[in-house]
């Protein structure tokens, strides 16, 4: 058996943990630069709040009533953390799949008892991290991520909900649960599966595996097996490497000043280099692109991109940040005030499958070794001592691309600085 364990709105819950104060009322976190709601409350849900509303159209009889704070990643990220360390006094098998969900193995636990070991071990991550956690049981991860959505829909479940591969409530469950909301199909293969009149959970499960794949995919037949109880997928299935990473955002206020570009455009590459290392692919082009607000009436506009081919495919943020430094001057024009740049790394290919040149020397094999090894101590260093310990080149104070971040709690596990404080008498 597998549970995956979510935590209910999340990054709300990790507010909440701080400030009790919170409780009961409506809560809503908001996305870089404070642009739109991205977390809810149950109660800022209720007031008609939707998933990605803009902060300027929401209506003031909402603003009045809900509390509104900007993304503190870094909580939410050190939250993450603590949570799956008190999933690893439960199992020794916890796979982390985003900032707010885990999933932990139970092979070897006798049946009987998992029900209750999961009910102590979400008490458990209630009672030392704040955070409440719903946990969904099952023989398979699909299975689990239906399961999960039924422990905090459903309050009968109390929070736990176990699922048997042929269960009689597994099958009334599968014959009411739409294809289109099960994990791993796309809106689109769910418009493909309708029209060939697999509109359910169910008709997917009892759907011949070998028809499945002949139409879709070696994905889709395993996610067959796995709704019939057969364990088949494995997270790496779930996350291919992307084949593009794009890292761009607004600014904090509009920016005509070249070194603002610069120092975005910098700090952009850095992070995209982080990401193209992380998932083991080399990239063999570099685009930049620029925008100023098209919202603007009155404001000159403009808007271009530029793509910066790479000599030899690469995942030396050196090379990434020179590159796109070239893109951006290629690009930027006096007289614009930008609200936005971008950075996206092209044409990935897999570390291990790099193409040898003919003309490549053993002197080449040694620069590429040296880069390896300093990149993987960059990242190991901002990895154990915190984002940006090392970084390339500092920015300076008051540049125009800073996030906005006006309603920001403190950053209560991560900065000494900012340390929650408690008076007495």
């Amino acid at each position: 058996m597998i549970a995956l364990v979510d935590g209910n709105n999340f990054y709300v819950s990790c507010e909440r943990a701080f400030d009790p104060r919170l409780a009961g009322r409506p809560v809503g976190v908001l996305s870089n630069n404070d642009g739109c709601v991205v977390a809810r409350s149950q109660e800022l849900k209720a007031l008609g709040v939707a998933m990605g509303a803009p902060l300027h159209l929401l209506p003031p009889a909402v603003r009045r009533q809900a509390v509104l704070l900007s993304s503190n990643y870094a909580l939410y990220g050190d939250m993450s953390r603590r949570v799956n360390q008190v999933l690893a006094e439960f199992s020794p098998d916890v796979e982390l799949y985003s900032i707010d969900e885990s999933f932990v193995g139970f092979e070897g636990f006798p049946s009987a008892g998992l029900e209750a070991r999961c009910h102590r071990l979400r008490d458990t991550v209630r009672r030392w991290t704040g955070i409440p956690v719903g946990v969904g049981l099952a023989p398979t991860r699909v299975l689990a991520k239906v399961a999960n959505h039924l422990a905090k829909r459903e309050p009968a479940f109390e929070g736990v909900c176990r699922l048997e591969a042929d269960g009689a409530v597994t099958r009334r469950v599968l014959e009411a649960w739409p294809v289109t909301e099960l994990w791993g199909v796309a809106r689109r293969s769910g418009e493909r599966l309708a029209l060939m009149g697999i509109e359910t959970a169910w008709q997917l499960r009892e759907a011949d595996p070998r028809w499945v794949r002949s139409r879709f995919s070696v994905v889709m037949e395993r996610l067959v097996w796995e709704l019939r109880g057969r364990p088949s997928i494995a997270l790496d299935d779930m996350g291919a490497p992307r084949q593009r990473i794009l890292v761009s955002r607004s600014f904090g206020r509009l920016a005509s000043d070249v070194v603002d570009l610069r120092e975005a455009v910098r700090q952009h590459a850095a992070r995209a280099g982080e990401k193209l290392r992380r998932q083991g692919s080399l990239a063999r082009a570099v685009q930049v692109f620029v925008r100023t607000n098209p919202f603007l009436a009155g404001e000159p506009q403009y808007r271009n991109a530029v793509v910066v081919p790479l000599a030899a495919p690469t995942d030396d943020s050196r090379v990434l940040l020179a590159a796109a430094r070239r893109g951006l001057e290629a690009l930027f024009l006096e007289g614009y005030r930008y609200q936005k740049c971008g950075v996206m790394l092209l044409d990935l290919v897999e570390a291990g499958r790099r193409q040898l040149s003919l003309l490549e020397t053993p002197r080449d094999e040694a620069v590429r070794g040296r880069s390896q090894r300093l990149m993987a101590t960059l990242d190991r260093l901002n990895r154990e001592m915190g984002r940006d310990t090392v970084r390339f080149g500092l920015p300076r104070e008051g540049n125009a691309w800073t996030l906005r971040c006006e309603r920001r709690t403190p950053r209560y596990t991560t900065r000494w600085d900012e340390l929650m404080r408690v008076k007495t008498g």
